[in-house]
């Protein structure tokens, strides 16, 4: 067991080494949006923390604001005077004026509150912008060399030499995207145009299900159509994109990760995908690393990944997210005054609770399913 342990330390330390660092800045970004558009709408701030608990570096800027680091780099927050904690829950005693972040008109609050998401898909678009305009965006020819015997492919009539162009009415310009856009179409009944001998047809399939490793140490199930593609020298070509081009195909992707996610979610609700694809932050340290070993290309568009689950996962409408800030503002416009602080209190618990059940359930398929503690 030691001698496992010591043998895997190098890899821990790059995989931890690369999740900070990436987190750290994420995390900078998503309280960078809070704190520039409280700034602008005249909100004082008293504290921009980067992670939690003791400070272990920090100074006082020309404002009055305290910028900190903290010695538990898993996240940050940013604290308007007024603010009772870090969650920005109001301070009943404070007094508030326009100076203060619980003194804004209600449109203020809500757009300083919906800024740290915002920020965060900004920041994959941007970086995914830059991997397609620097390095250029991998293409492959989307064309069939063999197709796997009583696969969905062959059910459906695919051919080797056929080459895909769309599949459930989304383009596929490079092979690497057939696996992406049927991963949450297993079971499901898709349309599939394809050319073959310079005309258009256009098919039928369900793609099987397939369970695979998930880069964390667990397994997770997608779609399988039954493709495959032999590559040869000179079939893989970097297409770079001018500054239009690139952000335009970064905000498709981003968009295309949200959309995923969210069918990941729904699916979790309805019980038609498996809650083990759940990852908390060793699964995602461990993958993180795995990735860091591919390149800094490779490690850019994970951290816009992990950029845009940060902002998707902080606008779920739960107390203590910005969600749930953003809830209690739709309620305050509504009723047109602020729910009671002690309802806001009592809703406050409810998501810290929410919160921490999510954590320790990610936690525990961290343990159990990735680093296989119990296991054989």
């Amino acid at each position: 067991m030691l001698d496992t342990l010591i043998s895997q330390a190098p890899s821990f330390l790059l995989a931890a080494a690369s999740f900070i660092g990436l987190l750290t800045v994420i995390v900078f970004i998503h309280e960078m949006g809070h704190f520039l558009v409280g700034r602008w709408c005249g909100a004082r701030v008293d504290v921009f923390s980067i992670g939690f608990g003791r400070e272990v570096w920090g100074w006082n800027d020309k404002h009055g604001t305290r910028w900190r680091v903290a010695w538990l780099p898993l996240g940050g927050y940013v604290k308007f005077t007024g603010d009772a904690n870090a969650a920005s829950m109001p301070d009943a005693t404070a007094v508030r004026d326009e100076t203060t972040f619980h003194g804004r008109p209600l449109w203020q609050r809500a757009a300083i509150v919906a800024a740290g998401p915002m920020a965060n898909f900004i920041l994959s678009i941007v970086l995914f912008a830059g991997v397609y305009s620097i390095v250029g965006k991998q293409i492959v020819a989307p064309v069939v060399s063999a197709v796997v015997k009583g696969s969905a492919a062959e059910k459906a009539g695919i051919l080797a030499g056929d080459k895909i162009l769309f599949l459930d009415g989304s383009k596929v310009v490079t092979f690497y995207d057939i696996p992406r856009l049927i991963s949450d179409k297993q079971g499901v009944e898709i349309s599939v145009k394809i050319e073959r001998n310079a005309k258009e047809l256009t098919l039928n399939v369900t793609p099987t299900t397939k369970e695979v490793k998930d880069g964390m140490g667990g397994k997770i199930k997608i779609g399988l159509l039954g493709v495959q593609r032999n590559i040869n020298n000179g079939d893989v070509v970097y297409d770079r994109k001018n500054i239009i081009e690139a952000v335009s195909m970064g905000v498709t992707e981003t968009w295309s990760i949200i959309s995923q996610s969210l069918s990941y979610i729904k699916g979790m609700f309805v019980g038609s995908v498996s809650t083990d694809q759940l990852a908390g932050p060793v699964g995602i340290a461990q993958l993180t690393g795995n990735v860091a070993t591919l390149g800094l290309t490779a490690l850019v568009q994970l951290g816009a990944v992990l950029s845009i689950s940060i902002g998707l996962i902080n606008l779920f409408p739960i107390p203590m997210l910005d969600g749930g800030h953003l809830l209690y503002y739709l309620i305050e416009a509504v009723r047109g005054k602020a729910l009671s602080p002690k309802v806001q209190e009592f809703g406050f618990m409810v998501g810290f609770a929410v919160v921490i059940s999510l954590m320790l359930f990610a936690t525990k398929n961290d343990i159990l399913l990735r680093l296989n503690l119990f296991g054989n």
